[in-house]
């Protein structure tokens, strides 16, 4: 069956770094869009980046660029991300997202999330 599972998380300082990891099971990974997104408490779940089919492409939310990197490994069947200077606003749970679309078929799958908190 189709998994992602996302690991990396935990507690962190703020100015510190943390890397995210999402494995992936159970579909054709290198022909989907991996992005990430987060959900901090009380707030709506907000996209942190998104990476293309290749790797090659690669969106970021405004706030975030600089500071967050999105990578793949369509060999290893995993997503990254690369989380540096974080700061206490970043505490959320981030959750890895597969998405596919053919035409008017809509693939989505969503990993069970892993919790960042950044505090001192």
């Amino acid at each position: 069956q189709v998994q992602l599972v996302e690991s990396g998380g935990g507690l962190v300082q703020p100015g510190g770094s943390l890397r995210l990891s999402c494995a992936a099971s159970g579909f054709t990974f290198s022909s989907y869009v991996m992005s990430w997104y987060r959900q901090a408490p009380g707030k709506e779940r907000e996209l942190v980046a998104d990476i293309s089919i290749t790797g090659r492409s690669a969106n970021y939310a405004d706030s975030l660029k600089g500071r967050f990197t999105i990578s793949r490994d369509n060999d290893k069947n995993t997503v990254y991300l690369q989380m540096n200077s974080l700061k206490p606003e970043d505490t959320a749970v981030y959750y890895c997202n597969a998405e596919r679309r053919d035409g008017m078929i809509r693939r989505s799958y969503w990993g069970q999330g892993t919790q960042v908190t950044v505090s001192s």
